[in-house]
């Protein structure tokens, strides 16, 4: 569904580049995750892509479509939800979907579907001015749904939400993904990339580091520790033991064989871990 080539692109037209020579593929049907923190060159991938920026140097293909060339109907088969809500504030929230919806030349959801969905109905008619920030991220997240798209682009979906919110709108890509939806996911959270994706690039000042599944990120750079919580002398204790270091594997057969134990659970690091390991950057 993507392809990018040797992509770079200055804001300044000379070789200080906020994308600096990356290449990669997103596949049909799959949700990539692109990580990084702020000013690592998320958005201005992801505008090159959407066609919100010309293409300056390198090859790119969204959906079938070449960006150098892009035409009108490859925005028929993208959707695209910005972190930066970008709704007409006289228009209700059901105006917003019925306007937006009349721009493409395919079918389109029933707007209302979309409002429940979201949880703004109820609120589908008061002007979209008169939302919350998180309101308006919602319907602007609905609004990217409204023509059925192949290739979805969601910037930060999840940011200013409140948990069970989140945690719905988490729902709904998982539910889009199972028909069949590619989703391109840019965040800077690693906890819902570990979540939700198949694939993910750490990119870092312009450049991608590496691209893995959290899986294999997981097994290839995370430490394998054993956590064990045990009672001895009275005396509740909790330690983490290594379950690949010989001398550790040992002392935790010890434990186990020698005290009353109460958890064991294996520890595995976290994608930010690993993330700060590999780039040598927080996500800030």
């Amino acid at each position: 569904m993507i392809t990018v080539k040797n992509l770079f692109h200055s804001y300044s037209n000379d070789e200080r580049y906020a994308v600096n020579d990356i290449s990669f593929q997103v596949e049909k049907g799959e949700i990539f995750g692109f990580l990084g923190p702020s000013g690592a060159g998320k958005s201005t991938t992801q505008n090159i892509l959407v066609g919100l920026l010309q293409l300056q140097k390198g090859e790119v293909q969204v959906a079938g479509y070449d960006v150098k060339q892009i035409k009108n109907k490859m925005f028929n088969k993208i959707g695209m939800s910005f972190e930066q809500s970008n709704v007409y504030n006289k228009m209700s929230g059901l105006e917003n979907l019925e306007f937006y919806g009349k721009l493409f030349d395919v079918e389109t959801r029933e707007p209302m579907d979309l409002i429940r969905m979201v949880g703004l109905d109820g609120k589908e008619k008061i002007k979209a001015g008169e939302y919350s920030k998180g309101m308006k991220h919602r319907l602007t997240f609905a609004r990217s749904m409204i023509n059925n798209p192949e290739m979805w682009f969601l910037d930060e979906p999840t940011t200013g939400l409140d948990p069970a919110i989140a945690s719905n709108i988490k729902d709904i890509i998982k539910e889009e993904n199972e028909k069949g939806v590619t989703v391109f996911l840019t965040t800077h959270n690693m906890y819902i990339a570990d979540e939700l994706c198949d694939r993910v690039a750490f990119i870092v000042d312009g450049k991608i580091r590496l691209i893995d599944s959290p899986k294999q990120l997981k097994l290839k750079y995370g430490e394998k520790l054993v956590e064990v919580e045990y009672y001895r002398d009275g005396e509740l204790r909790k330690e983490s033991y290594s379950t690949v270091v010989e001398e550790e594997k040992n002392k935790l057969i010890e434990v186990i064989r020698g005290n009353d134990i109460q958890t064991m659970h294996t520890k595995e690091a976290t994608l930010e871990e690993i993330f700060i390991k590999v780039t040598g950057r927080g996500l800030v």
